[in-house]
């Protein structure tokens, strides 16, 4: 019996999930796209919709090349809406996207230096380039919704010539976020859409969660559901686990989980957001990855917002990091400054620094593995001292980790 080859049964799986987009023509499909923010996104607006219709989205955990056919597939003949993540980070990946399946609706959340190295997309031109292609492919009674606040997004936004809105924490926006307020509990802000004016409470934490409010709430309204709906809908969503998540910390804390993303924008939106929690703060820091030639840029950038927060220690974990507590140290006393080259290093540091009911946020690029300091503060064992470990699978489940590996 010949086995058949991974690409083969991939390009099989495309050919029946177009085939059965074609038997579905009643599908609404909206795409995602961005550097961040995608995934939040997703589940917001399928959380909306699913109060109107019948609804499928992308899943959480599969990758950029295969989520598309996967998903369309799972789409049941009765449903109405389809939501999808349009990953890439290869040139021409967003091509083979649309190639199989073009939206009607395209919400683009921001762009920022990620997967721009030159073993992926080799710039941030590219990336624009690549992001810009679900917008334009739109049909011509096709709609985009676009991030206010990130300025690359704003600029595809301003050149598109379609119907459009625009959201943010800007005024300016269509439909904008005032008066935030952001606490263990969740965040509320005041929604406003013209004159109008709506109190959101999410249980979501942080600035991020407010974008995916808003781009929900606008794909809800064009879509006729009602705005009562679209605020109980909001108010009943839950943070992903590691995505700025609540969670109990070890030695007594609590922790600020978002150890499974990192690029620029997300780490300063989310170090902006955990400035926002009272008492004492410390911030463990690992590396952004795949950001190619300005590696050296943006963890300065991060290290001169932490020098504008108040964060009482910061430990910076891995040589990148080096840079932030480089910027930091011109606001921050030298003794609330700590590196360390490796995870095995960090939970040394920490063990001698934390203190019961401390707050602390971890967040790295998810192949920084910083989950790993954790499993060391709780007592278990752990050898592996990797900066970058291309595996995704947790390292609670991983066969290296009690290997002593550099």
């Amino acid at each position: 019996m010949k086995i058949i080859p991974k690409q083969y049964f991939h390009q099989i799986r495309r050919f029946l999930a177009k085939v059965w987009l074609e038997l579905n023509l009643q599908l609404i499909i909206i795409g995602v796209t961005g550097s961040y923010g995608k995934t939040s996104a997703v589940r917001a607006i399928a959380a909306v919709l699913s109060s109107k219709y019948s609804t499928n989205k992308t899943d959480l955990n599969l990758d950029t090349v295969f989520n598309l056919p996967i998903t369309i597939l799972k789409t049941r003949p009765w449903d109405e809406v389809l939501v999808l993540e349009y990953g890439i980070d290869h040139l021409g990946e967003m091509d083979q996207h649309i190639k199989l399946v073009r939206p009607k609706i395209a919400v683009l959340t921001g762009i920022t230096p990620v997967h721009t190295d030159q073993e992926h997309l080799g710039s941030l031109e590219n990336l624009i380039s690549e992001k810009r292609k679900l917008v334009n492919s739109l049909p011509k009674d096709g709609w985009a919704v676009f991030n206010y606040d990130d300025i690359n997004v704003r600029k595809i936004g301003l050149n598109f010539s379609g119907k459009k809105f625009f959201y943010g924490r800007n005024p300016k926006a269509d439909v904008n976020a005032q008066s935030i307020k952001i606490n263990p509990k969740g965040t509320t802000f005041t929604l406003c859409s013209g004159k109008e004016k709506y109190q959101i409470f999410t249980p979501l934490l942080g600035y991020p969660a407010i974008y995916s409010c808003l781009v929900a709430w606008i794909v809800g309204r064009e879509l006729g559901v009602e705005k009562e709906k679209i605020i109980d809908c909001l108010a009943h969503l839950s943070p992903l686990p590691g995505r700025f998540s609540f969670e109990e910390g070890p030695l007594g804390t609590f922790l600020v989980n978002d150890s499974l993303r990192a690029n620029l924008a997300s780490t300063l939106a989310g170090l902006e957001s955990f400035a926002c929690f009272p008492g004492r703060k410390i911030l463990v820091l690992g590396e952004m990855g795949e950001i190619g030639d300005l590696e050296e840029k943006a963890h300065r950038q991060v290290g001169q917002m932490v020098a504008r927060l108040k964060i009482d220690k910061v430990v910076g974990v891995g040589p990148l990091t080096k840079f932030v507590l480089e910027e930091a140290s011109k606001t921050l006393k030298q003794e609330n400054l700590f590196w360390a080259k490796n995870v095995i290093e960090a939970a040394d540091i920490l063990k001698k620094i934390v203190k019961e009911k401390d707050l602390l946020y971890l967040k790295a690029s998810r192949l920084r593995h910083l989950e790993r300091i954790l499993l060391i503060l709780q007592g278990k064992r752990v050898n592996c001292s990797l900066i970058v470990c291309h595996r995704y699978t947790h390292c609670a489940n991983c066969p290296l980790l009690n290997k002593d590996i550099k």
